[in-house]
């Protein structure tokens, strides 16, 4: 048997996600089409005859930002470097940016990381792909490259056979029909994020946090209560839109999600509560799922 762990590193909205999600056949990672919609690591695991498959999804490293919410999660990805027997390296077809260059030279020496050129899907003509191609051959780090679309699923055959072919031998790390190691509930709390993400504007969902505050299995649904943490007085008013318009919206788009995957009839309640500073809370953030 064949058993390891690969992680899958990029900068922000190259598709780690989606890629993740198409990999293990089910939706595990949150997607938008804003950067670092990903915040924690999250484990997605494809177990096929003779392979199992850990992947870990890491929030996209950036440069950009300080403080220690984004602190944690340039820790996430380093620490995940640190802990697996194959690197992924995800980037966007035609780009090679400082930050790609930037993450290369973050993986360990002794890894040869793997490339995979996603959203070739939007290249028009496979020409203009040769160039770009024959200059990521020429950085001899890569023991293989795969152009692929995660989105539309193209090319990923390949790319799951030399994974597979390419782990170390082993026991079995989780139950074969098992997906990933978090909780519903986180995959709940995610949900919710990601429909702040679709439906509000491009700064908020970056000032606001989701906790999770009641999951109870009742005879006829899933009772879920959350708290949407917002940094000040007028966040939480655009939040909450007109006579709740905006709050209504978000939650009936997660309850759906939700209901689909827990296959499961939910009530999903939503609050939204002013934290000044939370994203500077160490207690807030492991709370969260943050290490430090």
């Amino acid at each position: 048997m064949r058993v390891g762990r690969i992680a899958l590193v990029g900068r922000p909205n190259v598709g780690k996600s989606t890629l993740l999600n198409q990999l293990v056949g089910q939706k595990l990672s949150i997607t938008s089409r804003r950067a670092q919609t990903t915040r924690v690591q999250v484990q997605g695991i494809l177990t096929m005859p003779e392979v199992q498959m850990i992947f870990v999804d890491t929030p996209g490293f950036q440069q950009q930002y300080g403080g220690m919410l984004y602190r944690s999660m340039n820790r996430s990805v380093t620490d995940a470097l640190g802990t697996v027997d194959q690197v992924v390296m995800v980037v966007e077809a035609l780009r090679w940016t400082p930050a790609d260059q930037a993450i290369l030279l973050q993986i360990p020496a002794g890894i040869r990381p793997l490339l995979v050129i996603n959203k070739v899907d939007r290249v028009a003509s496979s020409e203009r792909m040769i160039p770009y191609l024959q200059a990521r051959q020429e950085e001899t780090r890569f023991s293989a490259i795969f152009p692929v679309s995660a989105l539309q699923r193209s090319c990923l055959d390949p790319l799951v056979r030399y994974l597979g072919q390419h782990l170390p031998e082993g026991p079995l790390q989780y139950e074969p029909d098992q997906v990933s190691d978090r909780t519903e509930r986180f995959f709940v709390g995610e949900f919710i994020r990601e429909q702040l993400f679709r439906q509000l504007g491009d700064e908020l969902p970056y000032a606001t946090a989701v906790m999770i505050d009641r999951y109870v299995q009742e005879e006829r649904l899933i009772r879920i209560e959350a708290t949407l943490l917002v940094d000040n007085p007028g966040q939480k008013a655009i939040l909450i839109g007109q006579q709740g318009s905006r709050l209504k919206a978000i939650g009936t788009a997660a309850r759906l999600q939700i209901e689909k995957f827990l296959e499961s009839k939910v009530y999903l309640g939503l609050w939204v509560k002013v934290k000044s500073g939370w994203a500077e809370d160490g207690t807030l953030l492991k709370q969260l799922g943050h290490d430090f």
